[in-house]
C-alpha cells in the first residue's frame, strides 16, 4: 500500500536521500503514521532508521537549512524544528526489560525489532522513505485494520508488553479516550491483571497521561476505565471512594463517581482549562468522609466543599501536580462550588450576590461554568428549574457588579489609616474596624465610598473605646 500522499514535508525525500547514500533504511513511523491515516492535525514527526539517527538528525538539519539540532545522546535521540513541525530521530532498537524498572536495555535493531518494541499495532505502522520503496506502508501487525476498526491493541502479548512498560496502560486508555476507540478484550484484562505494575513508574509520568484523559474531549469515558482496570486504586484512591450508593431504610443517595463524571463531562463541552475541569473532579471529594444518615432527612454531606478543599493540597502533591497558584485555584473553585447553586434555592439578595463576587474575584466566571455543570438530575423538570434560576443569579452578578463594584475590591480604609487615626499600634482591634468595614460594605450598609467608609470607621472605633487623634 503506497501512502505518498501522506509525505508533504520536504524532511521525507531528504532523509530518504540521505539514508540511501548512507545504504541505510528510514521510515516515517508511530503516531505521526497513525494520525495521518485518521485524517487528524499533525505537527510531530517520527523517524526511525537502521543505523545512527543523531547522525541522520544533524545531516537532515543541515540539507534544510536548520542550524540548532537538539540531541538526547543517552537515549539516541536527536530532534529539530522545521516549518512548524517537531521532528524527531531515533535508531531502531530491540529491548529488554528487568521486573523492577521500566528502563529498557536497549540494543541496535532492525525495523522489525523496533515496531515489536512498540504500544500498539496503530503505533507501529512505519512508512518507508527510500527510494525504492517510497511512501509504502510497512505494517506486520495489522495497524491499518485495527484503525479501521477502532481497535486498541498490542503487538505482542499484552501482559509482556504492560509488564515491561506499565506506562502503557496509562497510554492505552488515554488513545481510546482520545480517539473514542475500543481497547481489546484481552488487552483490557491483561491491564487489570497488571494493574498493580503501574507503581513502578513515577508519578510525574502517570500524570502526564491522567491530564491529556481529563483533556479529552469526554474524559469520562477515561476514568470509566480507569476505574474498571482498577488502576485508579493504584494513583487516586479518594476518587474511588466516590463510587457506590449506600441505602438505609429503604432511602439511597446519588453514586458520586458517576455524577462527578457527568459534571466532568458537562464543563468539557464548555472549557479546555485544565485546572477548571480539575476542580470538576475534586468538588465533591470529600463527600464519602462527611456522608450522614438522619431519618426523615435522608443523606447529607454537610461541610463536603470544606473538607475537600483541604484535601486538594495533599492530592496535588501526591500527583505531583503543580502546588503553585493553580492548586490554590482549584481549591478555591472547590471551596465555593455549592455557593451559586444554593443562590438558586433562595430569594437573591444584593448582600449575597455581593459576597460571592468579593469571594470569587477574578474567578467567578469559572465558579459559574462549573455550577452550571454540576446541575444534574434525572428530573427532567428539576434541571429546567435550576438552570432558570441560575440564569437569574448570572444576571443579578452583573447588575450588583456594575454597580457596586466589588469584584476583587480592596476597603477604601486601609490598616495603616486606622493606626494612624486612632494612633495605635498594629493590633487586634486594627482588624476588628477593617473587617467591620468590609462587611459593611458588602452587606449594603455603606457605599464602597472613602467618606462614607472613614465616617463608619469613626463610629466602629468609638464603640470599641477608641478616640481618635483629630476628631
Amino acid at each position: 500500500m503506497k501512502l505518498t500522499r501522506h509525505l508533504r514535508h520536504p524532511v521525507f525525500e531528504i532523509v530518504g536521500q540521505i539514508a540511501d547514500e548512507n545504504c541505510e533504511k528510514a521510515f516515517a513511523i508511530g503516531g505521526y503514521v497513525r494520525d495521518c491515516l485518521l485524517d487528524r492535525q499533525v505537527k510531530d514527526i517520527d523517524i526511525v532508521v537502521e543505523g545512527s539517527g543523531i547522525e541522520l538528525a544533524k545531516a537532515a538539519a543541515k540539507a534544510l537549512g536548520v542550524k540548532k539540532v537538539t540531541v538526547y545522546k543517552n537515549f539516541g535521540t536527536a530532534m529539530f524544528h522545521h516549518e512548524g513541525y517537531e521532528i524527531e530521530f531515533v535508531g531502531a532498537r530491540k529491548e529488554s526489560y528487568r521486573s523492577d524498572s521500566r528502563k529498557p536495555i536497549v540494543e541496535n535493531g532492525t525495523l522489525d525489532d523496533d515496531q515489536k518494541r512498540r504500544d500498539f499495532t496503530i503505533n507501529a505502522m512505519a512508512i518507508s522513505l527510500n527510494k525504492a520503496q517510497y511512501g509504502e506502508l510497512v505494517d506486520p501487525f495489522n495497524g491499518l485494520i485495527d484503525l479501521d476498526a477502532r481497535l486498541i491493541r498490542t503487538p505482542l502479548d499484552p501482559d509482556v508488553t504492560y509488564s515491561d512498560d506499565p506506562l502503557r496502560m496509562m497510554r492505552a486508555i488515554r488513545f481510546a479516550t482520545q480517539l473514542r476507540f475500543t481497547i481489546e478484550p484481552e488487552s483490557l484484562d491483561a491491564i487489570r491483571r497488571n494493574a498493580e505494575r503501574i507503581n513502578i513508574v513515577s508519578m510525574e509520568r502517570i500524570s502526564v497521561e491522567l491530564n491529556k484523559i481529563i483533556e479529552a474531549k469526554r474524559p469520562s469515558i477515561g476514568f470509566k476505565l480507569l476505574l474498571k482496570t482498577q488502576l485508579l486504586d493504584q494513583f487516586f484512591p479518594e476518587m474511588v471512594k466516590l463510587k457506590g450508593v449506600e441505602r438505609i431504610n429503604g432511602v439511597g443517595h446519588k453514586d458520586n463517581f458517576y455524577h462527578t463524571l457527568e459534571v466532568l463531562d458537562n464543563l468539557s463541552r464548555n472549557t479546555e482549562n485544565l485546572w477548571l475541569r480539575w476542580s470538576a473532579i475534586l468538588h465533591d471529594i470529600a463527600k464519602p468522609q462527611t456522608k450522614r444518615f438522619y431519618p426523615g432527612q435522608g443523606w447529607t454531606f454537610h461541610g463536603h466543599e470544606d473538607k475537600g478543599a483541604r484535601m486538594v493540597p495533599k492530592i496535588f502533591k501526591r500527583l505531583k501536580l503543580p502546588t503553585d497558584h493553580r492548586l490554590k485555584y482549584v481549591q478555591k473553585l472547590v471551596a465555593l462550588h455549592l455557593r451559586p447553586i444554593a443562590l438558586t434555592k433562595e430569594e437573591i439578595s444584593d448582600s449575597a450576590i455581593r459576597r460571592l463576587l468579593f469571594d470569587a474575584g477574578d474567578d467567578i466566571d469559572d465558579l459559574m461554568l462549573l455550577c452550571q455543570a454540576d446541575i444534574t438530575s434525572k428530573n427532567d423538570a428539576k434541571v429546567k428549574r435550576y438552570l432558570k434560576n441560575y440564569e437569574l443569579v448570572k444576571e443579578k452578578l452583573i447588575s450588583v457588579e456594575q454597580k457596586d463594584r466589588v469584584r476583587n475590591f480592596q476597603p477604601p480604609i486601609s490598616g495603616e489609616l486606622i493606626m494612624q487615626t486612632f494612633d495605635i499600634p498594629p493590633s487586634e482591634p486594627v482588624g476588628v474596624i477593617k473587617n467591620a468595614i468590609k462587611d459593611a460594605i458588602l452587606d449594603g450598609e455603606i457605599q464602597n465610598d472613602y467618606e462614607e467608609a472613614f465616617t463608619f470607621m469613626l463610629k466602629q472605633g468609638k464603640e470599641i473605646g477608641l478616640t481618635p487623634v483629630k476628631a
